[in-house]
């Protein structure tokens, strides 16, 4: 029995993937956002209630942020959603893998979509956070460069920003800098969450799948993140409310995009594809 089980690990061991990656046209952004749109229609109440609760999670995080007098954080915060929005959209994965397996998905497609893989995912939450923390730590640095130690008053701050040379220039320098942060942070993980939820691969296989996927299609997914930064502007915008609607029909379109960009074949030690 332990000869058996030990051969079975070598055979494990020796079965590798290919993971190939496709190349699209510039149509496809919009293609994946419209496939989006129609996942929400045909699982309404699933996706919307999902959508609330992380839209109830926000505000009781803003809720809070004020009433511990932590206001001044709550812009970085928003900003920073960017770092962990591919972490969010797990569960409306969830729902589109039951939609495309012909049943109609339930509330624990969207919650419990991470279980398979919890171990995987949550190393990939691990580097998200790395760039959400990178990214607190740059606004503060930013805020201190422009304004000092000395935290003003809300409505002080918030018309500076808009109306001295210190407060537009924190926001241009800002906006540049957490632009690249973002992008990067885009670039490992736009693909890596959909593929670590539909295959048993290491969280450094999603990651090579990802960026090889911004790599190979520069233009499409360039145009893919503007798409997705918009529409989550668009939601913060309303006070979070949009959210409701927004982060699901972008967790659906999310998975449409990587099925569209990554094929994963195995391969075995000989080379030898299969499936």
């Amino acid at each position: 029995m332990n000869a058996a089980t030990t051969r079975a690990h070598r055979e494990a061991a020796a079965t590798r993937v290919k993971i190939t990656i496709k190349p699209v046209g510039m149509d496809r952004p919009r293609a994946w956002l419209a496939a989006g749109i129609e996942d929400f229609r045909q699982a309404t109440a699933v996706s919307l209630a999902y959508g609330m609760f992380w839209v109830g999670l926000s505000i009781a995080i803003t809720a809070g942020a004020i009433t511990l007098g932590l206001w001044h954080w709550l812009l970085p915060m928003v900003a920073g959603f960017m770092f962990v929005g591919p972490l969010v959209a797990v569960g409306s994965y969830g729902v589109s893998r039951a939609l495309e397996a012909g049943r109609a998905p339930h509330l624990g497609d969207a919650f419990g979509a991470w279980r398979p893989h919890a171990g995987q995912l949550a190393m990939m939450g691990v580097m998200m956070m790395i760039f959400f923390l990178a990214w607190i730590r740059l606004a503060t640095l930013l805020f201190a460069l422009f304004f000092g130690f000395e935290v003003p008053s809300p409505a002080t701050l918030y018309s500076a920003l808009l109306t001295t040379p210190e407060g537009l220039g924190m926001i241009a320098v800002g906006t540049v800098l957490g632009g690249i942060l973002a992008f990067g942070a885009f670039a490992i993980s736009v693909v890596a969450i959909p593929t670590l939820m539909d295959q048993d691969l290491t969280f450094m296989e999603g990651i090579e799948a990802s960026v090889r996927s911004v790599a190979r299609n520069f233009r499409p997914m360039l145009l893919w993140a503007a798409i997705l930064t918009g529409c989550v502007l668009v939601g913060m915008m309303t006070f979070y409310i949009g959210l409701m609607l927004i982060l699901p029909v972008l967790g659906h379109a999310s998975w449409h995009a990587y099925e569209d960009l990554v094929r994963i074949e195995s391969l075995d030690e000989k080379g030898e594809l299969h499936g």
